[in-house]
């Protein structure tokens, strides 16, 4: 894999995780009970994107790791995705 397509792979992983980890630890208005008029009581209170977004990262770049890991080190690739799984399908002559 050129490191064109890890890149593209890193960016699209990082948006992924983005939005997986983007509620961890958010306090709302509603938790601190000081609801600013004309919000609803589920907004964030206060920034906390930087703290996402270093948790993205450093979460994509683990996986990320695990993903180069297994297709450098071990020689696995995506086209290896559908053999992992067993074949249950019935053999004919049973």
């Amino acid at each position: 894999m050129s490191w064109v397509s890890f890149t593209a792979l890193f960016f699209a992983t990082w948006w992924v995780v983005l939005f997986a980890v983007l509620p961890f630890s958010v306090r709302t208005q509603d938790d601190d009970h000081d609801v600013t008029l004309g919000t609803v009581p589920s907004a964030p209170r206060g920034p906390h994107m930087l703290r996402a977004v270093i948790r993205t990262t450093i979460a994509t770049a683990v996986l990320m790791g695990i993903f180069y890991g297994l297709t450098h080190g071990l020689g696995y690739s995506l086209n290896d995705i559908p053999h992992i799984v067993p074949d249950f399908s019935p053999t004919p002559g049973k």
